[in-house]
């Protein structure tokens, strides 16, 4: 067994295969399956994956393994097994599944150095003296020498080669620890052979003979012995101390104290939804389970006690919770109830905190991961349970290759362990609606809040008849009298303003004229506190117009300017109001969700405002008012999953009100009170909404009736993106039967982002054995070859963003 197949670290169609390597002797029985390894590839070294080890090749020269990078491997079998299905079913590089399940500190940084072949031979004088002071310098210290073209002479020439050194990001964390070897007797036996004015030294003594045998940090040894480093390195030297470097992990919680909590009991209700679900752990076979229940309604206690059941059988656990909105208070009740078995993975924590999450589960000392999408590919070996909460949420789709979704993920990792799935949600996505209806998955339902409480009134107000009767505020006249009420009474609200789609431009009311940015059809978003426009799709920024650039007419109008703009009505309204605000702007720094979650449930504001960060998951029992201050800006995207987001949206952030003792209401303003999604969600009835959106969705062959697969074109050129998107809608129709639907090839609904235009091919079909090859061959065709050099194309199976 000396040779292992190796996937290596370059995305691209030519290279997305094994290549052979010789094992070095002296790592032949280290090397295994599932490890990291640094091999030679055409000119330079890159990191590897091996895929597998044998014994013979049908090449006749291999080149040599350079050296491991893990000492055990860092993908099992079952994760590769995986990511050769989600290669399959995702058509994305093996090298990008693999990618996608490991840390990002794992993830390879390269470094380009340059090493002396032969000093004497050096023919530039400079680049001769760089190398004097030493053997290798990195291509930073070239460029600013200014010798990078003299160097590149060299390399040439011979006498200097460029080497890729292969860098892992993951460092782990270590402390300095000091102990002792010697007995309480020969410490003062040495303390006495010291000189007299050695008294730091013996103070430093004295704490290791109140401590014989124990190893103590040097921080804290020197603030109790108060002593100083040089006193402490005179010891070492001595020989009487010694020093050694212990790791530790990178604990975001540390900090933090979790007040055990114990099981509550269980509602009749709750008792009939978990005891299939216990039914399927005991006989230890797969199945998935939908669990549907109303906002409030002890969906999170269900999946505390099936984990419960899964840790007493010796098995481990997986929580997905969508972004890190959800992280705070969920992790607070799964670290309360199973403490330090609980690791947790979310966008929050910094590069070495998740890397040593990962390590933590990796070496078996954690049982339960509680973590947003990536968290599905943790390496636990004996899975018992999987969880999604909220499934219905889009970000559990990943939008960047590998383009999966977690749900599916999760289904495949079950069978695979032959245990449960449960999705649970209070709005399910139509497609595991209509497969639970179906039987495919196992419904259970839960009706009723925990403590019998009606679920908050909601009141749905027409924000045109608000401007009609002279209110141009952005509060409508209802909403601003009970926010009024609640100070006055010291309860709390909630007020959302959903900030996605294209509000927030600025507009002349004269010509019409709307600011736009150069380089992507979209228009700029106004942000006040810097007076700047930017793009948010590529980051184009420029300072705000006083005047019309157009029509120079000074009436420039900012519209829908978003929550900075209700925090200053707020502050001018309501100047005794307390407003805590969370969105992308104030959530930017580490622990700033935590923090200003935390306020807010200490009681030190009245209002929260926010994004959809704050509609979900979040349980204060002083909330007793929710106002959501535009329904619609989500409701006229060009996407159809448009009403569904919206019926979600206003469902869950109506749930944040009422859930304890005190009776909840909900103010919902919209322009379009009409709509059933808004008419439904203000009933809260699903069931209803459910019927009406599957008939839209069977008149527009939408999912759940039919899949859909996306493929996006982009270029320089737009006649370029036109055409070749032109060429593979005709050759996707000559491969695939006539019951399947090809849309295009139409401009995408963005036709241009970042100077590159984008054209799109949308395909509809039930069941198309072809389809697979179909669009692996259009993939192999067109990426990165020949004349295409510049062409971008992404296919998306079950695409979530139409955009």
């Amino acid at each position: 067994m000396n040779i292992a197949s190796v996937i290596v670290d370059v995305p691209t169609m030519q290279t997305d295969r094994p290549f052979d390597y010789l094992i070095p002797e002296k790592w032949s029985q280290m090397i295994q399956p599932g490890m990291r390894v640094i091999v030679p590839f055409g000119s330079r070294n890159v990191q590897g994956y091996v895929v597998k080890v044998k014994d013979h090749s049908s090449f006749p020269q291999l080149k040599a393994i350079r050296e491991p990078m893990d000492v055990v491997p860092v993908l099992n079998q079952e994760l590769m097994d995986l990511a050769d299905w989600l290669t399959k079913t995702t058509l994305c590089f093996k090298v990008s599944a693999y990618q996608a399940m490991l840390p990002a500190a794992m993830k390879a940084k390269y470094e380009k150095r340059f090493a002396a072949v032969n000093e004497e031979k050096i023919a530039d004088e400079k680049v001769a003296e760089l190398f004097k002071k030493k053997k290798e310098i990195t291509w930073e210290e070239g460029e600013k020498a200014g010798l990078l073209t003299s160097i590149q002479k060299e390399v040439k020439a011979g006498t200097v080669e460029l080497i890729y050194k292969v860098k892992s990001k993951g460092n782990k964390k270590t402390v300095r620890m000091i102990g002792t070897r010697l007995s309480a007797e020969e410490l003062s036996e040495a303390a006495s052979r010291l000189k007299g004015n050695a008294v730091k030294q013996k103070r430093l003594i004295d704490v290791f003979k109140q401590h014989p045998g124990e190893m103590i940090s040097a921080k804290e040894l020197l603030e109790n012995a108060n002593s100083t480093s040089s006193s402490l390195q005179a010891l070492i030297q001595k020989g009487i101390l010694y020093e050694e470097q212990k790791e530790v992990y990178r604990d975001p919680y540390a900090q933090t104290d979790f007040e055990k909590t114990s099981p509550f009991p269980l509602t009749d209700e709750q008792r009939k939804a978990i005891s299939p679900i216990i039914e399927a752990l005991e006989e230890e076979k797969h199945e998935t389970f939908l669990l549907y229940g109303v906002t409030g309604s002890g969906k999170t206690e269900i999946y505390l006690q099936s984990i419960q059941k899964v840790l007493e059988k010796g098995k481990e656990a997986i929580v997905l919770v969508p972004e890190i909105s959800l992280t705070p208070q969920m992790v607070h009740r799964f670290k309360s109830r199973f403490g330090d078995d609980v690791a947790v993975l979310h966008s929050g924590l910094s590069i070495g905190e998740k890397y040593d999450e990962w390590r933590k589960i990796l070496k078996k000392e954690a049982k339960v991961v509680v973590g947003a999408r990536s968290a599905i590919f943790a390496p636990f070996e004996n899975i018992g349970i999987i969880i999604i909460d909220e499934e219905h949420e889009t970000s559990y789709k990943q939008e960047e290759t590998p383009r999966y979704h977690a749900r599916d993920v999760a289904i495949k990792r079950a069978q695979h362990f032959n245990c449960p799935v449960i999705l649970g949600s209070a709005t399910p996505s139509l497609e595991s609606f209509a497969r639970a209806q179906k039987g495919v998955y196992h419904l259970l339902t839960l009706k009723n809040r925990m403590n019998h409480r009606d679920l908050p009134e909601v009141e749905i107000v027409d924000m045109r008849e608000e401007l009609r009767a002279g209110n141009r505020s952005i509060f409508s006249r209802s909403l601003f009298e009970k926010l009024k009420d609640r100070v006055e009474k010291g309860e709390q609200t909630v007020l959302l303003l959903n900030r996605r789609g294209h509000s927030s431009f600025v507009m002349c009311r004269d010509c019409g004229y709307v600011v736009q940015c150069p380089h992507c059809d979209i228009s700029l978003t106004y942000h006040h506190f810097s007076n700047e426009m930017k793009c948010h799709y590529c980051g184009y920024e420029t300072i705000a117009p006083s005047v019309c650039p157009e029509c120079g007419s000074p009436y420039i109008r900012y519209f829908g300017t978003g929550t900075q703009k209700v925090e200053e009505e707020l502050g001018k309204l309501l100047p005794e109001a307390r407003v805590i605000r969370m969105d992308v702007d104030t959530t930017r720094k580490k622990g700033a969700h935590e923090t200003l979650l935390r306020q807010f449930s200490e009681g030190k504001a009245d209002i929260l405002l926010g994004t959809q960060m704050i509609a979900k998951g979040l349980d204060f029992p002083n909330i007793t008012l929710v106002g959501v201050l535009s329904a619609d800006t989500m409701l006229h995207l060009p996407d159809f999953r448009s009403s569904e987001k919206t019926f979600q949206l206003l469902t869950q952030v109506s749930g944040r009100a009422g859930r304890h003792e005190l009776q909840g209401e909900v103010v919902v303003q919209t322009y379009t009170p009409e709509h059933y999604s808004i008419q439904l969600a203000g009933q809260q009835n699903f069931e209803r909404f459910y019927q009406r959106e599957m008939i839209m969705r069977k008149l527009g062959s939408y999912p759940p009736f039919y899949y859909l697969a996306l493929v996006n074109v982009s270029h320089e050129d737009p006649l370029v993106a036109a055409s070749v998107t032109e060429k593979i809608t005709k050759f996707i129709r000559s491969r695939l039967s006539n019951k399947t639907v090809v849309l295009g090839p139409t401009a995408s609904p963005i036709p241009r982002i970042n100077n590159r235009y984008r054209y799109q091919c949308l395909i509809k079909y039930k069941h198309e054995p072809m389809l697979s090859d179909t669009l692996k061959s259009i993939l192999e065709q067109y990426n990165g070859q020949g004349s295409y050099s510049h062409l971008q194309i992404a296919v998306d199976i079950n695409p979530f963003v139409m955009m």
